[in-house]
C-alpha cells in the first residue's frame, strides 16, 4: 500500500525500531486534576499539574517510543524530557464536551487548535479521542464523525500521521461511574461496530487506539479455559481493523492490561497508547512528591518495561499488518515524486 511521505516518516517515529509501539500517554487532563483533588483535598493549579506532568514524562517517556502530550499543560512541561529520538503525539481534543438530553456525546476542538498548529510544534501526529455509540442519535452520530473527517483531512493537508482513539460511553440510563471511569456496561458488539464506522477511507485514519471490547476486570487470563470467548470479541477488532490498531488502558490496573493486551497482540494489535495503567499507582502517593518520584522511578518503569517486553515479543510490526501484505511503498516514489509531492502542498 502507499503511503505519503510524511505519514511514512511520522509511523516510523513513533514506533520502534521493528515497528511497535510503545506510547506513553500524558495527555490527560480532568481525571488527573480530580485525582490530585481527591488526594490532596483542594483544587490543584496550572502550576501543580504541570509540575506532575513533568514528573510523569521525565521518568516514563525514555521507555517510550512515543509520548502523547496535550498543549494545555503536557507539551511546556514535559517536551524537553521527551527523547529526540523518540515520537510525539499531541491531542486535538478539548478535555471537555458538549452533551445532548440523552447524554450523547460531542467533541470539541481546542480553541485556536487544528492538524495546523500541530504541526508546527513539531510533533509527528495528532491524537484524537471520540466518544462514540453507533446507537445514539442521528445528529451526534454526523457531528462526532463530521468532526472526524475535517481532522483526517487536515492531516493529509498536513502530512501528520491521524490518531483516532474510540470509547464507548454510557448513555445517561446506563451510566455506571464516573465521567472518566470505563463504561463497565458497555458492549463488545458496539465497540466493533464503532470501530467499523471509522473504517472508511473518508475519514483518513492511521492508527487506530482501541478500547478493550470487554470491561477490563470482565478479561481472563489469555490462558485460561475462559478465553476463549473474550478472544473472539478481541479478533472482531483484528478483523474489521484497516490500519495498524493499539490499545488504551482506560484506567485498568497493569495486571488487567496485561491481560488485555495479551488478547489483542494474539489479535493482530501493534503496541499500546497507554497511561493510568503505568503511572496511575505512583501518582496515588501525591501530594508527597518524593513518593510519587520514587514508585515513578521503581514500580511505574517496571510497568512500562514489562509491558514493552510483551509488546517485543506478541505484537505485530505495524507494517506486517495486513494493509501492508504487498510492502510499503511511498506514494510517487514510482514517477516524479518531487513534482507529485509538491503538488500536494
Amino acid at each position: 500500500m502507499e503511503i505519503s511521505a510524511g505519514k511514512l516518516w511520522a509511523m516510523r517515529r513513533l514506533a520502534d525500531a521493528d515497528g511497535r509501539f510503545r506510547m506513553l500517554a500524558v495527555d490527560q487532563r480532568t481525571p488527573l486534576l480530580n485525582t490530585m483533588e481527591r488526594l490532596s483535598g483542594r483544587r490543584p493549579n496550572d502550576g501543580d499539574l504541570a509540575d506532575l506532568k513533568r514528573r510523569l514524562t521525565r521518568a516514563l517517556a525514555p521507555e517510550a517510543s512515543a509520548t502523547l502530550l496535550d498543549a494545555t499543560w503536557g507539551y511546556t512541561a514535559g517536551i524537553m524530557d521527551v527523547p529526540a529520538h523518540g515520537g510525539l503525539l499531541v491531542a486535538l481534543e478539548d478535555h471537555a464536551y458538549t452533551e445532548d438530553a440523552d447524554g450523547g456525546r460531542r467533541a470539541v476542538e481546542m480553541e485556536g487548535w487544528s492538524a495546523a498548529t500541530i504541526k508546527r510544534l513539531g510533533a509527528d501526529g495528532v491524537k484524537l479521542l471520540i466518544y462514540h455509540r453507533p446507537d445514539a442519535s442521528a445528529a451526534v452520530r454526523a457531528h462526532q464523525e463530521s468532526f472526524v473527517e475535517r481532522v483526517g483531512r487536515d492531516c493529509v493537508t498536513h502530512d501528520l500521521c491521524f490518531l483516532l482513539e474510540l470509547v464507548q460511553y454510557p448513555l445517561k440510563s446506563e451510566r455506571d461511574g464516573g465521567v472518566y471511569a470505563e463504561h463497565k456496561g458497555k458492549r463488545p458488539e458496539l465497540v466493533v461496530e464503532s470501530l467499523k464506522t471509522f473504517t472508511d477511507p473518508r475519514f483518513h485514519v492511521d492508527i487506530f487506539k482501541l478500547e478493550s471490547p470487554l470491561p477490563a476486570a470482565a478479561v481472563p487470563d489469555p490462558d485460561s479455559a475462559e478465553s476463549a470467548e473474550c478472544q473472539r470479541w478481541f479478533d472482531a477488532l483484528g478483523e474489521a481493523t484497516t490500519r495498524p490498531w493499539v490499545l488504551l488502558s482506560a484506567g485498568a490496573g497493569t495486571d488487567a492490561f496485561g491481560r488485555i493486551l495479551a488478547h489483542a497482540y494474539r489479535a493482530g494489535a501493534s503496541g499500546f497508547l497507554a497511561g493510568r495503567a503505568i503511572w496511575g499507582r505512583a501518582v496515588e502517593n501525591y501530594p508527597d512528591l518524593d513518593a510519587v518520584d520514587r514508585a515513578l522511578a521503581g514500580e511505574a518503569t517496571e510497568a512500562m518495561r514489562g509491558l514493552g517486553r510483551l509488546t517485543a515479543t506478541a505484537a505485530r510490526s505495524w507494517m506486517a499488518h495486513p494493509a501492508f501484505a504487498d510492502g510499503v511503498r511511498i506514494a510517487g516514489a514510482d514517477g516524479d515524486f518531487a513534482r507529485l509531492y509538491a503538488a500536494t502542498a
